[in-house]
């Protein structure tokens, strides 16, 4: 038999019961605690939470810090030292599940980053600019970017912060899944929301101090000097779809890149409508 991970999986959620359901079976029993962090859901989020054996923490945001994530590091009593945080439509691997308990018990990183191997419209992707995020941290090693809540977006959940740690960090190379069954819909809602809370952290950082952009990485550095030029959404539709071999996934790739372009045009756009308001 093999032992359990010395890791609480914590899956923050609002209204996924469309989501939740896979992401909870897909964690088998390799974990040592499950917590869901439910935003007042009105579907059936925390019963199916509940049901499968999970704990159940209710969050309500009153538009001020913390948001859920960073509360939940906060206001729970963890009884494991590591924290995998886990979104409703990601799914652990047993490759993944496999590489933790090689990598755990003799490391000496406090955090790992994770990649992703992206659904879009129903089918994999395995090309293109692959999305990785830092998802799996000591517990005290540090919390999640803290911003001026009270104006920067409407989501009651930290989507790209990253984590601040204290030490160093790895990474974690089999990958995990990212499968929303929520539709096309849903995707495009969330991504002119995280579109505005990224034009929202280029102002932000415009007049921000080198202390803050000492925090970033060089990808975002790179991408916060540079998000409001017209070149920039066309780069990175090049990089994606071209280089790194996006073409390779067929017509699914095509929309899901052109779907990415758009995004990174909705930035732009959105920084230039801030920039004449201000004026």
């Amino acid at each position: 038999m093999k032992s359990v991970l010395p890791v609480t999986v914590c899956i923050p959620a609002r209204n996924e019961s469309a989501n939740l359901p896979a992401c909870l079976q897909s964690l088998g029993d390799s974990f040592a605690q499950v917590v869901v962090v439910d935003s007042q859901s009105n579907d059936a989020t925390r019963d199916i939470a509940a049901a499968s054996g999970a704990k159940v923490l209710e969050f309500q945001w009153d538009g001020k810090f913390p948001k859920k994530r960073n509360w939940a590091l906060r206001n729970h009593r963890w009884e494991t030292p590591w924290v995998l945080f886990l979104d409703a439509d990601e799914r652990v691997t047993p490759e993944f599940v496999e590489e933790l308990r090689r990598v755990l018990p003799s490391t000496d990183k406090v955090g790992f980053w994770i990649s992703f191997t992206d659904w879009f419209m129903g089918k994999p992707l395995h090309h293109g600019d692959v999305f990785c995020k830092l998802a799996l941290f000591q517990i005290g090693a540090g919390e999640y970017e803290r911003f001026p809540e009270e104006w920067w977006s409407a989501l009651d959940m930290e989507v790209h912060e990253h984590p601040v740690l204290e030490g160093e960090v790895g990474e974690i190379q089999a990958r995990l899944e990212h499968h929303d069954y929520r539709g096309l819909r849903s995707y495009i809602w969330r991504h002119n929301e995280y579109s505005s809370w990224e034009a929202n952290r280029f102002m932000w950082l415009a007049s921000a101090g080198p202390e803050e952009w000492s925090k970033l990485i060089p990808r975002q550095r790179f991408k916060y000097r540079h998000l409001d030029k017209w070149w920039f959404s066309p780069l990175y539709f090049l990089i994606g779809y071209c280089i790194k071999g996006g073409f390779l996934d067929g017509a699914t790739g095509w929309r899901f890149a052109l779907m990415k372009l758009r995004y990174f045009t909705d930035m732009r756009l959105k920084i230039q409508e801030a920039r004449r308001s201000a004026k």
